[in-house]
């Protein structure tokens, strides 16, 4: 069984695939603020139509235009490897594979959309994006984008992860890009945010309220706003990852999954991998497909299914997912791409459906889970992934406890070279676990109090 899988460049998909065209019951729309579906149209200020056209759309199969295919080739199709040195350290039957999605240039699974972003932005004449990051991959990754297609890019960056993570910014700005900690003194959202708190670590739904500001007021009409996660049409550019991974599964005869991970922030890289098995498990198949989030930040797991912005100043539609509340601000761990209140609205319905079961693991059990898989395979992960990690370690050891030979894939998502220092408080024993407490999620969902709320849509298949 060979350790690493690799398709050649003209076995690369040629297709995303769509969920939407096949989810058991149908996703919730956007509101508007007088709580009506919204319309395509009144999108148009923060994107591109060809964009929004992806956003809303039910076609199962969606071509990837052949100019952005080739600067995907630079380094896709990424390789998927088997653990085995990690399966004999754990002692299990399991078979343990990993999509190594650190292989992009910014090192991470955040081109897999930027690019395409960008491309789309350029052909429908945009000359500037704004946007926002939480631990840098997605701002590092624009600005790679926005390098390569000939896009000015603007990155709103988490004031907690630009202060722990300075080397992302150095990255941005090597690819042209600009990078700000936020909250700033530059928009009316950040204003109000460090008034209320001047000393915030600042949040992704902060972040988000700033970038689209700054996008909607530009007076030339040629600035878009560019988003990393949460929206269909991003989760649906990352299918790529999965698609590559079902194919070069079947490559060496692996005829069955048994279970699929990705941690989830907003969800793209988690959807990336999945939910081209999610079809499969539609269409009957046996599989559990786990989205991993801290328990720091237990959206999936402890949040309502409810309808709320994806920002704290409140400028995006509302979208029906499971929330902290819009005004969330998740305590400074290092995982800060997960560090967001909400969750990609597609992933909410099909928790919702019975498809996907998430899980909250603890930062210092995810941290031995990277140090463990560091010293048997050799990569160090990012924080985020190092959740993936942890989720894939419990389900080896379930299946050694079982007696079952079982295939396990997971998303390594990004490696974790920029995000040395936390690994350094770990090994000096400063980080500690953090258990949302149940009043502070209380709390913080008051800013959600006397939105719509949306129905509860499901088949009851699963």
């Amino acid at each position: 069984m060979p350790v690493r899988v690799v398709l050649n460049q003209d076995e690369i998909p040629r297709q995303w695939y769509n969920i939407a065209a096949d989810l058991p019951s149908p996703m919730q729309p956007p509101l508007g603020p007088d709580g009506n579906p919204i319309s395509p149209d009144m999108l148009a200020p923060v994107f591109p139509m060809n964009l929004i056209e992806q956003e809303v759309s039910q076609e199962r199969w969606i071509d990837i235009p052949e100019e952005v295919l080739e600067i995907l080739y630079r380094w896709r199709p990424s390789p998927l490897l088997r653990a085995t040195r990690l399966e004999k350290a754990l002692g299990t039957p399991a078979r343990i594979y990993y999509k190594n999605e650190s292989v992009s240039p910014p090192g991470s699974h955040k081109p897999n959309t930027a690019v395409p972003q960008a491309w789309y932005n350029k052909q429908f004449g945009i000359e500037k994006l704004t946007t926002e990051t939480g631990a840098g991959q997605w701002g590092s990754a624009l600005s790679f984008a926005g390098a390569l297609v000939g896009l000015e890019v603007k990155v709103y960056m988490v004031r907690i992860s630009f202060d722990q993570k300075p080397f992302r910014k150095i990255m941005m700005e090597t690819w042209g890009g600009t990078c700000i900690p936020s909250p700033s003194p530059n928009t009316q959202a950040g204003r109000a945010a460090l008034e209320k708190d001047p000393d915030t670590p600042g949040s992704l739904g902060i972040a988000i309220s700033e970038a689209i500001e700054e996008a909607v007021t530009d007076p030339s009409g040629k600035t878009r706003y560019s988003l990393g996660s949460v929206l269909n049409h991003v989760l649906l550019h990352q299918t790529i990852i999965g698609l590559e991974a079902k194919k070069q599964l079947e490559k060496i005869g692996e005829n069955k999954v048994d279970v699929v991970i990705g941690c989830a922030g907003g969800g793209s890289n988690f959807a990336g991998l999945a939910f081209p098995f999610v079809l499969d498990k539609i269409n009957g198949a046996e599989i559990d497909i786990i989205p991993v989030e801290p328990t720091s930040c237990p959206t999936m797991t402890r949040a309502p299914f409810a309808y709320d912005h994806g920002d704290t100043a409140k400028m995006t539609p509302l979208l029906p997912m499971h929330t902290l509340g819009h005004d969330f601000i998740p305590p400074p761990i290092h995982a800060g791409g997960l560090r967001y209140h909400g969750i990609a609205p597609l992933i909410s319905q099909t928790i919702v459906e019975g498809l996907i079961s998430p899980e909250a693991i603890p930062q210092l059990e995810c941290y031995e889970a990277a140090v463990t898989f560091a010293r048997t395979e050799g990569f160090v992960v990012a924080p985020e992934t190092s959740h993936a990690v942890a989720s894939a370690i419990r389900e080896a050891k379930k299946a050694k406890e079982e007696g079952k030979e079982k295939v396990i894939i997971f998303n390594m998502s990004g490696h974790g070279l920029m995000d040395l220092v936390g690994y350094d408080k770990y090994f000096a024993g400063e980080l500690v676990n953090h258990v949302l407490p149940e009043d502070e999620i209380q709390r913080a969902l008051n800013a959600i109090e006397g939105l719509p709320k949306p129905e509860i849509n499901k088949s009851g298949k699963w």
